[in-house]
């Protein structure tokens, strides 16, 4: 055989997946991946994975907790934030006092895509608990999937889309801390939902897992390269956005498409909302009770949320009711939670009745700033569904806050509400620019976000007249 003929053999095997693959090394690279893969490294590239370790909070806490614990932190923050880093032996215990994201090669920055497509098993429920196979396969949720030419390739039911048992997410999603304190507990809070039954009943939505919230399924192709004879999939893309309520703080790929990412999944997750009656309209969810005093009612609840709102990080978050009553000149005559762009609802001053996060405490029951100190901690967020069965205990899980304004009622006439959150708290921020761990121009990114839209509105022209509740959906807002 002529060489020509051997080299176009060569070519044509390379091209068809029989040539060599890729080294292990090579695929250990993202950009590596976005050869055969565009859209899915594009939107991995502006998501919180490919920003885990470059995160500037992230940076500031291990530094401060390396020099608070005397470096007994270890690994324990960069485990999750730089996992490779860590596999690879490029960070130590020794030497995450020093952690430092742009020392990384790409293989190792952040949550990389061979990190989740190279899991063999998952060790344990929390504290990135996942077991690599440091091998030339990648692992995804297409069932038969086709030779590549970069890589050997298995399907792993624990990454399809509807087998999957959120392990493989939960187990870097749920953290425990050296003190064993169950600080973060997304995984665990869904285990306790409906959405973990699995129901083939046509329409369910059961399960409902981690992956088919934050990485929506698609039609499309997976793999898109010229050569490769991929077709689309009936929901085989999944978006690798991941989005949640985080987003990036300094420059850095894809801010547009994270923030609607962020809205997407955060407008219709929780709502200012009147219970689902037997018969009839639906109620909203701000009512007045004349009888009782003077009061306004808010009733505020979840939908489709698998896990507690808010989750992951609750100590650092802090979400809140927000509530103002006018009279019928459009003056505001009685308000909660309204707060000042660049402040803590909780510094206020003002007896919030609406207000969802974790309060952690020291040993001496202070309050606690930071995980390495937290002793303990008292829960306060909306819950998720736990049943599907209306005469269980537990099937309303709505969260109803009572605001008496006395007199006053007989005088208003228009009344919002809206459920606000901050992704991390400003006082959290302020800690670490005090102590010289983070860069002061940081806290003027970190943005409040806004769940529901439109605001909530009940006025008097349009209450019902019975349950003294507004209709839904509500009225515009003034």
């Amino acid at each position: 055989m002529s060489m020509i003929k051997v080299l176009l053999l060569g070519l044509v095997l390379a091209a068809c997946g029989g040539g060599p693959k890729d080294t292990i090394e090579q695929l250990q690279d993202p950009s590596t991946c976005k050869e055969c893969h565009p859209k899915h490294y594009q939107q991995w590239s502006g998501s919180m994975h490919a920003y885990a370790s470059d995160d500037p909070v992230f940076i500031a806490m291990n530094k401060r907790g390396q020099r608070e614990t005397s470096n007994q932190l270890g690994t324990f923050c960069v485990q999750c934030h730089a996992p490779m880093a860590v596999k690879l032996g490029l960070i130590t215990a020794d030497s995450a006092k020093d952690f430092d994201p742009a020392a990384l090669p790409p293989t190792a920055r952040g949550i990389t895509c061979y990190f989740c497509h190279n899991v063999a098993s998952v060790a344990d429920t929390h504290n990135n608990g996942l077991v690599l196979a440091m091998d030339d396969v990648m692992r995804g949720g297409a069932k038969n999937p086709i030779d590549s030419p970069a890589h050997n390739s298995a399907h792993d039911p624990a990454m399809a889309g509807l087998t999957n048992n959120s392990t493989m997410c939960g187990s870097c999603h749920d953290v425990v801390t050296p003190r064993g304190v169950a600080l973060e507990r997304t995984f665990s809070e869904w285990r306790t939902t409906i959405f973990k039954e699995v129901d083939p009943t046509p329409g369910s939505g059961l399960p409902l897992t981690c992956s088919n919230c934050h990485m929506t399924a698609t039609t499309d192709v997976i793999a898109d390269k010229p050569g490769l004879n991929v077709g689309a999939r009936s929901y085989g893309f999944h978006d690798h956005g991941f989005p949640g309520i985080d987003q990036a703080l300094t420059d850095f790929p894809e801010t547009m498409a994270q923030l609607d990412g962020i809205n997407a999944i955060l407008k219709p997750a929780v709502a200012i909302k009147g219970a689902m009656p037997r018969s009839g309209p639906q109620p909203g969810g701000i009512c007045v009770e004349p009888q009782m005093g003077g009061q306004i009612t808010v009733r505020m609840d979840t939908f489709n949320v698998g896990h507690m709102f808010p989750s992951g990080a609750a100590q650092d978050r802090r979400a809140w009711l927000e509530v103002k009553a006018y009279d019928a000149s459009n003056v505001l005559v009685f308000s909660s939670g309204v707060t000042p762009d660049g402040m803590d609802p909780d510094d206020l001053g003002d007896p919030l009745k609406g207000f969802f996060w974790d309060r952690t405490f020291k040993d001496d029951m202070s309050p606690a700033h930071f995980f390495w100190d937290v002793a303990s901690y008292t829960s306060f967020l909306l819950k998720p569904p736990i049943t599907r069965v209306s005469t269980d205990v537990g099937y309303d899980h709505s969260t109803t806050s009572v605001f008496s304004v006395g007199a006053l009622l007989p005088n208003i006439a228009v009344i919002t509400a809206r459920i606000r959150i901050l992704p991390v708290a400003y006082s959290v921020l302020d800690q670490l620019i005090m102590s010289g761990d983070l860069d002061p121009s940081i806290r003027s990114k970190m943005k409040v976000l806004d769940t529901q839209a439109p605001v909530a509105v009940w006025t008097k022209a349009t209450q019902d007249p019975v349950t003294r509740c507004n209709p839904f959906p509500s009225p515009t807002p003034p």
